[in-house]
């Protein structure tokens, strides 16, 4: 993937930097696997505004994406496509009895390549396998954390786990946040990272494209008012107190994790500040 930088002929275009898109083969989705996606602006079935600083942005189509990969047999990669719902491309796959599905684009998939998932799966770029049968060191995206509920572990753009070890029933992954933790072996993940990893460079140059997105201005909680905000009020130029946020929860090392969660008697070391 490649960034491309434009000529500052409007304040907007300055420092915008944008993807080239090369990897992209086509701009049409496939119609079958297209749903609608209604937009709340951040209001719930009341009406009443539960999420700030959300609405409009353009009009968009769900890409329904396979991520639980149990169809066990070969496809082949017909297309590398634009979702606007998420930060990674994605790729339309064509199985041997002619059903096709989306996935997650990894990093280097092209048009023609054959994937295969399963058992028989062996460890190379796009094929999902079981934990169990993945070699040790490997990287991996798109993992499950509960055995046929779909990935749910390392989704976005670059992101990728790394398999360290297997110890009985658990593998032992690293996960993207530094966190090292157990996973079943029955669980699913696919080989490689996810494509588009220099999505993290872009910069939009201007406020209109967040509008596009759906992001209306967000207001800090400083130059609020104290019966808005706990960082509010103050005479002067006296601002902020103790970092928080609107609900007085302290922000910046304050950890919000329940103690009593299931899982983390799954966790072996926590991931790093």
């Amino acid at each position: 993937m490649a960034l491309r930088k434009f000529n500052p002929i409007t304040p907007g275009m300055r420092h915008k930097v944008l993807s080239k898109f090369e990897e992209i083969t086509t701009d049409k989705p496939h119609k079958p696997l297209l749903e609608p996606i209604k937009k709340s602006g951040g209001r719930n079935n009341d009406g009443k505004m539960t999420m700030r600083y959300r609405g409009g942005g353009h009009k968009r189509r769900y890409r329904v994406i396979d991520f639980k990969r149990n169809k066990h047999m070969e496809a082949t990669v017909l297309t590398v496509e634009y979702d606007p719902n998420r930060t990674s491309h994605i790729c339309l796959v064509e199985y041997k009895d002619g059903e096709k599905r989306y996935i997650i684009a990894p990093e280097g998939l092209k048009p023609g390549m054959v994937i295969q998932s399963g058992k028989e799966a062996s460890p190379e770029v796009g094929h999902a396998m079981y934990l169990s049968d993945i070699p040790l060191g490997t990287i991996v995206h798109n993992i499950e954390l509960h055995p046929g509920r779909g990935a749910n572990i390392a989704r976005s753009a670059g992101s990728y786990a790394q398999l360290a070890a297997r110890d009985g029933k658990y593998a032992v992954l690293k996960m993207p946040s530094g966190e090292t933790r157990q996973i079943l072996v029955t669980c699913m993940a696919v080989i490689g990272s996810v494509g588009n990893s220099e999505h993290n460079l872009q910069v939009s140059g201007k406020a209109g494209r967040s509008r596009w997105l759906g992001r209306r201005p967000r207001v800090r909680g400083v130059v609020m008012n104290p019966v808005d905000h706990p960082m509010g009020g103050g005479e002067g130029r006296s601002s902020g107190g103790h970092p928080r946020s609107r609900n007085g929860i302290p922000a910046k090392g304050y950890k919000t994790r329940n103690k009593r969660k299931a899982s983390s008697k799954n966790i072996i070391e926590r991931r790093k500040k």
